[in-house]
């Protein structure tokens, strides 16, 4: 089987930036609480009528623009998102018509914080095999317009931002680069610390006034056992798939972790010894993107240099179901 290769990444983010200070105006926080806690300092908001598809187009141009390829040249679509434009069809599709690829198949990943990761698994076996030749994997999300802004909601409220990232998978031209392993994982006893009780089919009717009253609809998070689980978790898997690449962390030049906690970053990078210079951080300007932190990331490294010819790359996120993933590449 010939190996697949990250051939080109791009991002897109909002305009509107919304700071700490903007959010303090909105429920009983401030600032320091929230800096303190996440890292986080500001975040990006999408316009009420914009979707997860609309942040991906131009995130999937970038990347197609980096590669050398046109849109024309894209044969299969994977989406990860866990704020789809609407609840059916795929949010894949969407793109997939505001790209002007009829015919050209698309599918939504529902795996949160790990979807890219996921995503970029199966695009990576679809090239192996020969299936598809260039894939189009993204993440994109908008959160916005999906969390409770009172002191019941604020602790989730403050940690996510909008934003979309993409990433052209294809055939390796050199033996030496490409994706050279990925492992996923899940456990769901840890379902119900970080998800969205209602709606759900398994009620009926799926929403009432009282569920709506409870608040339901909004994201419950148990903090504690996700960070405990998510510092346990990622240096597990990234130790997993740098065995499994015959590479050992000195081997590594890039290290593109999950951003959804500034502490769990650091904590991440320092239990795997890799420096903080070798380290990608972006949440303190975007929060957590959950299934677009990783792909933005690869693609501000790009545009700052980090990310060159020849580097290998250490990736790893931790989310809720729970699921968690791990990628090494050389670009």
């Amino acid at each position: 089987m010939r190996r697949s290769a990250i051939l080109g990444v791009g991002h897109h983010v909002p305009d509107k930036v919304v700071t700490n200070h903007d959010l303090a105006k909105l429920m009983p926080t401030t600032d320091e609480w929230i800096v303190q806690r996440t890292g986080i300092k500001e975040r990006r908001y999408a316009e009420d009528g914009v979707g997860a598809s609309d942040l991906a187009v131009p995130a999937c141009h970038m990347a197609l623009e980096r590669a050398g390829l046109e849109v024309k040249d894209v044969d299969a679509i994977v989406f990860a998102t866990l704020s789809p434009d609407v609840q059916f069809p795929g949010s894949g599709c969407f793109l997939q018509r505001k790209l002007g690829l009829p015919g050209v198949p698309a599918m939504d990943v529902r795996n949160q914080c790990s979807g890219f990761l996921y995503g970029l698994s199966v695009a990576d076996a679809w090239v192996r095999v020969g299936q598809f030749r260039h894939v189009l994997v993204v993440g994109a999300e908008v959160h916005s317009t999906g969390v409770e802004f009172t002191e019941r909601g604020r602790d989730v409220a403050v940690i996510f931002g909008d934003g979309a990232g993409a990433a052209v998978v294809g055939p390796s031209d050199r033996d030496d680069r490409g994706i050279f392993s990925i492992r996923l994982h899940a456990d769901g006893k840890g379902a119900e610390d970080l998800w969205i009780p209602a709606p759900a089919s398994r009620h009926m009717p799926r929403i009432t006034h009282e569920m709506l009253d409870q608040g339901l609809q909004w994201p419950h998070m148990k903090g504690k056992q996700v960070f405990r689980w998510a510092v346990e978790k990622m240096p597990e898997v990234a130790r997993e798939v740098l065995d499994a690449a015959g590479w050992t962390t000195d081997d590594v030049d890039l290290f593109v972790p999950h951003q959804a906690n500034m502490r769990i970053n650091q904590m991440v990078a320092m239990n795997l010894g890799i420096p903080a210079d070798k380290t990608v951080h972006n949440i303190e300007r975007y929060g957590n993107t959950t299934a677009a932190t990783i792909p933005i990331g690869l693609s501000e490294a790009y545009a700052e240099g980090r990310l060159k010819g020849g580097a290998r790359v250490l990736m790893a996120a931790f989310g809720s179901g729970y699921t968690w993933a791990g990628a090494v590449a050389r670009f």
